[in-house]
């Protein structure tokens, strides 16, 4: 567009929003301060477009997915999933350009004929009954709102000014400059609110159809059209009736405008609403399809250690692709619950991470992820993260490892007593002491020692380095305290604690996890400190 026909079109608009604002006075344009207003904001009419109205439409659910792209769930407020103008069926543009705005492919952002057209009807009536706003002003208050970071910036996106009118008409202005018809008309049907929490077209066709937009028929999409002005009143959910006859509305508009015959308006007309509700997409991890709280963990690590907030989460329409195996995560889930029945009061878990990488793979334990207290088997808490209960004969391992670390063979022979007494570590004011669980010979080597899990044997070993600190380094550098409480791994050696190979300390499952998959790749931790 030309900046003189540009310029025309905006001494157009200026006439037009001063008339309006005298014949309906404040119930269309009410205006403070008057032509004042128009001469202070006159000199900004051409300035740029602001980056809201330059970048995309909002952004679509952020989605969480497995390691396979399988989705896991979404995070979103408004539920949004954007798509190009060739995903959306062609009688859809039809029917919203026949309702909203007929002379959308003729004009240049501004219809002052619709706007006069719009005070002369709201003058009558006495309030708003009918709008004068394009599809692209629609488009410009609609952008504005939804991407308000304030509630001073969403009130002054809505707010029944001159000085806002003027302020969207120049927008429109810019906007028809920079895109072309079916860029605006994409941008609009992907940004309007269509009721039931859907934004877009695309949203929307999933929640009343189950279909997506590309396949909306033409009774369907007359539909959709409709709720764009009263998307609570005309809820086809709640007022069916209404919708109906708003429906019809917009097919009547259709066949007026050349868009469909007569009779293919009054077949659609004939058709009932036949709505297929489908059901939004998963929230949050307490709607997780797998994996809740492998969900519940990488949440918690993008807010509380990469710092993003949730509101980035809900608006900024993340890819979030997780480590998770989904298989892994099934198998694990049944063997659990085969082992402990969904909300025992003991927990049984399952916790995977690869060897080399470090990667989370699977969290599984016999609760499910939510939040209602009333609900034994609900639980928030992931206790496979947290460090609880202790975990037994695993801690024999950091044993061994601290043993070969000193340059002791796999061979390294010890013949012991059964109880045996320790001379190193103590129990209060007597000598430290330990019993086997069942038979075993009183001479193993190492290797044998730690296969058959011999108590005696690894007291006897700890005694033959001399303290506890070696044994509680090599867990610490593997990983094991990664989820303990501050300070744990230096209580435990200056206290000597004898019993630390027996894993009497408080245990975080995905912590032990992550220090054997360390001995898994050969020494290589795949972990960072917090």
């Amino acid at each position: 567009m030309g900046v003189a026909r540009r310029i025309g079109t905006l001494v157009q608009l200026l006439a037009a929003v001063v008339l309006a604002g005298v014949l309906v006075a404040a119930v269309l344009f009410p205006v403070v301060g008057g032509l004042g207003v128009t001469a202070r904001n006159s000199a900004s009419l051409l300035d740029a477009l602001p980056v809201e109205l330059t970048d995309r439409t909002p952004a679509g659910n952020t989605v969480m997915t497995a390691a396979n792209g399988e989705p896991i769930t979404g995070f979103y407020d408004e539920n949004r999933a954007p798509v190009t103008g060739d995903r959306i069926a062609e009688v859809m543009k039809q029917a919203m350009v026949a309702i909203e705005d007929a002379r959308f492919y003729s004009h240049h952002g501004l219809d002052v004929q619709g706007t006069l057209r719009a005070a002369v009807t709201n003058l009558s009536a006495g309030d708003v009954q009918e709008g004068g706003s394009t599809l692209t002003q629609q488009l410009v208050k609609q952008t504005l709102l939804q991407t308000a970071d304030t509630p001073e910036e969403a009130a002054a996106a809505t707010e029944q000014t001159l000085d806002r009118k003027l302020r969207e008409a120049r927008l429109a202005l810019a906007l028809e400059e920079t895109y072309s018809k079916d860029e605006i008309l994409t941008r609009y049907l992907n940004i309007v609110y269509f009721g039931q929490n859907a934004y877009g077209i695309q949203a929307a066709s999933r929640i009343y159809f189950s279909v997506d937009a590309v396949d909306l028929t033409l009774p369907q999409a007359a539909m959709l059209a409709g709720l764009a002005q009263s998307p609570t009143s005309d809820d086809p959910t709640v007022n069916p009736e209404a919708a109906t006859t708003r429906r019809d509305q917009v097919l009547d508009r259709m066949a007026e405008q050349g868009m469909v015959t007569p009779d293919e308006a009054a077949a659609a007309q004939a058709e009932p609403l036949t709505l297929v509700l489908g059901a939004a997409p998963p929230r949050g991890c307490v709607q997780a399809a797998v994996g809740p709280f492998v969900c519940d963990f990488v949440q918690r690590y993008l807010t509380q250690t990469l710092g993003l907030t949730q509101e980035q989460l809900e608006h900024d329409g993340l890819t979030i692709q997780t480590t998770l195996d989904p298989e892994l995560q099934r198998a694990g889930d049944a063997a659990v619950l085969g082992t402990l029945p969904m909300g025992d009061s003991l927990a049984g878990m399952f916790t995977a991470v690869q060897p080399g990488t470090g990667h989370l793979l699977a969290m599984s334990v016999n609760r499910v992820f939510g939040y209602d207290v009333t609900d034994p088997a609900q639980e928030s808490y992931n206790l496979n993260v947290a460090a609880s209960q202790g975990s037994g004969s695993t801690y024999k391992v950091f044993t061994a490892a601290a043993a070969l670390a000193r340059q002791y063979s796999q061979y390294y022979t010890l013949t012991t007593s059964d109880p045996y007494v320790s001379r190193v570590y103590r129990d209060g004011a007597e000598p430290y002491d330990v019993r086997n669980a069942g038979r075993y010979s009183g001479t193993l080597d190492l290797s044998t020692a730690l296969y058959q899990s011999s108590n005696t044997y690894f007291l006897a070993l700890e005694d033959a380095l001399g303290s506890v600190e070696e044994p509680v380094r090599m867990a610490e550098a593997a990983g094991l305290f990664q989820f303990s409480r501050p300070g744990l791994a230096q209580q435990v050696i200056d206290e000597n604690r004898g019993s630390f190979t027996f894993g009497a300390e408080e245990t975080s499952p995905l912590a032990l996890a992550s220090a054997y998959s360390t001995f898994a790749a050969s020494g290589t931790a795949a972990w960072s400190p917090r």
